[in-house]
């Protein structure tokens, strides 16, 4: 059974994990590939209006958290030089950075079954240190929107396998696979990064959703919630 960091539920998770693991045909898919999904042209093509504002977003460093300081579980793998601006935290809004925002908000709304949303920040020669998701009920979605150096110096592993960020392009991949990142360019590099529901038959999506929605309730993702709020208010 995984161990799974303090704050949630391990059992919930554990048979949500398990039930896709039997009964999902993709549970071994490390990487997806970006045309599977409907709504990733859309985004893709508005990344320029989604890099404004994070340019916006960087010019108050103060208001952008490292992730280590949102919750104890966070503190144990995020590093030291990883920052995140929340936008949605379990399907509850960060009204303030949304209203500061309110262009890349309208554009995760479009993202069915989006489930957590960020700028996620790596600050130059940087490194996340390897670690698993909690939940495979969710997908998780980068796009490129500043990337100092498109090959291996900034890149991620997700398994055995690694793959580099473009600007305006998209990765998709099963964080509950062993991952790590790192930037070893003095430059930072930043992704909007969203969890979505994963596309699951009816009865295990119904399973699905109902145990994500019982983790809005989890010690650590109200933890974060809080958080992100706070560093949002300024």
């Amino acid at each position: 059974m995984k161990k799974f960091p303090p704050g949630q539920n391990p059992l919930l998770m554990d048979l949500n994990n398990k039930l896709i693991d039997r009964f999902c045909p993709d549970a071994n898919r490390r990487f997806f590939e970006p045309d599977q999904f409907a709504w990733v042209p859309e985004i893709e093509a508005s990344w320029k209006t989604i890099r404004r504002d994070l340019d916006e977003a960087l010019t108050e460093p103060d208001r952008i958290p490292y992730m280590s300081s949102l919750s104890q579980r966070q503190s144990m793998f995020a590093g030291t030089r990883w920052k995140s601006l929340f936008f949605n935290v379990y399907g509850r809004w960060v009204d303030e950075n949304c209203e500061r925002f309110p262009q890349t908000a309208a554009l995760l709304q479009r993202i069915p079954g989006m489930n957590l949303a960020m700028f996620s920040i790596l600050e130059g020669n940087a490194h996340i240190p390897p670690h698993p998701g909690p939940c495979k009920g969710v997908l998780r979605y980068h796009l490129g929107l500043m990337v100092p150096v498109e090959a291996e110096a900034c890149a991620i592993r997700v398994d055995d396998q690694v793959r580099s960020w473009k600007e305006g392009k998209s990765l998709i991949f099963d964080d509950t696979f062993e991952h790590e990142a790192w930037n070893h360019d003095p430059r930072c590099r930043a992704v909007l990064m969203v969890d979505f529901l994963r596309p699951l038959t009816p009865w295990l999506s119904a399973i699905n959703r109902g145990i994500l929605a019982a983790a809005r309730h989890f010690k650590d993702v109200e933890e974060i919630q809080g958080s992100a709020n706070r560093y949002a208010r300024g």
